[in-house]
């Protein structure tokens, strides 16, 4: 009997159209062979359950079920591709574990620990691993521009500690632009980070682990067209994204070998993504770990897995059959 698979979009914050995107790709990549797929779809006021036919129906939150044809789904496994909050902070994944469901992401606490920002990167560093200095300000805090410049230096970064898809970042060049920018990632969240610019290029790996074995990436060189890695850089082709990285064997393998340490350090699940920049004489920086990453058409964990001579329906079936 073929097993179901709920694929989980939407959620509760700016990256919910992202989030949609995500789970189409996922959902036509699934082996219909070999699984039922089903849509679930969260927003704050209702979950819903998309069938065969494209009516939608209510999921029962008490089960995470819902009825088809007058037949009652149970849902075999969930497959996350929630950006944001519910599905990358953990709340998503306690709910899922209380039913004694599997899912392709990361657990509670490694998903608590790196949709916090400046949490996770201080304690990278503490395992000693590189990462950005920055200064962590939450609502009703404030810093004045001069010791923020002092500490850090310009240019800086300012964007929401847990946030992603690029929304209400800035970078910011002028000492008079940090307060706005401060203020337009607030919109976003409840703390703002603001971290030193460090020069250099920009990589990231996926890894994922399956049938035993952690299996890095082979990575991508990230060249923004714009001032820096943003949306539409993101998701609207405005930049150039070379798969593999042009980088040496020995600086791709010590990277990969990174990416996998990460990975065992926070206890991930399922398919994780480490961004990095190059500093100067080549060293990586961790810039953040995503633990439920970007899987559009366009998104780096796609592009990742054709380079490395698979395909997203074979290692999709890797990760539902591990979890």
């Amino acid at each position: 009997m073929k097993k179901n698979i709920a694929v989980v979009a939407g959620g509760y914050s700016s990256e919910y159209e992202v989030s949609l995107r995500s789970a189409e790709t996922v959902s036509a990549a699934i082996d219909p062979e070999r699984y039922n797929v089903y849509g679930i779809v969260l927003e704050k006021d209702a979950w819903t359950a998309r069938l065969p036919d494209g009516r939608t129906v209510p999921v029962n939150k008490n089960d995470f079920s819902f009825s088809c044809g007058g037949d009652v789904i149970s849902i075999d496994y969930a497959y996350i591709t929630v950006h944001g909050s519910p599905g990358e902070d953990g709340r998503l994944q306690g709910y899922l574990d209380m039913l004694r469901i599997p899912c392709s992401s990361c657990g509670i606490l490694a998903c608590a620990l790196t949709f916090n920002k400046y949490v996770c990167n201080r304690f990278l560093e503490s395992q000693g691993i590189s990462v950005a200095a920055a200064i962590r300000l939450r609502r009703g805090e404030s810093l004045a521009a001069d010791a923020i410049v002092a500490s850090l230096g310009l240019p800086v970064f300012v964007k929401p500690n847990s946030s992603g898809s690029s929304f209400g970042i800035s970078k910011v060049k002028d000492a008079e632009q940090l307060q706005p920018a401060i203020g337009k990632a607030f919109a976003e969240d409840d703390e703002v980070i603001i971290e030193r610019f460090i020069p250099g290029v920009e990589v990231t790996c996926g890894c994922y682990s399956a049938r035993g074995n952690l299996i890095a990436l082979p990575l991508t060189e990230v060249i923004p067209a714009n001032e820096f890695f943003d949306y539409g850089a993101k998701y609207n082709g405005e930049s150039e994204e070379i798969t593999p990285a042009r980088l040496s064997a020995e600086l791709t393998g010590r990277i990969q070998q990174e990416t996998k340490n990460i990975y065992k350090l926070i206890g991930a699940r399922g398919l994780i993504r480490v961004d990095y920049i190059l500093a100067p004489g080549g060293h990586p920086v961790v810039l953040e770990v995503n633990t439920t990453p970007g899987m559009t058409a366009t998104s780096f964990i796609p592009q990742q897995i054709r380079a490395a001579g698979s395909n997203l329906r074979n290692v999709l079936t890797d990760i539902i059959e591990n979890g």
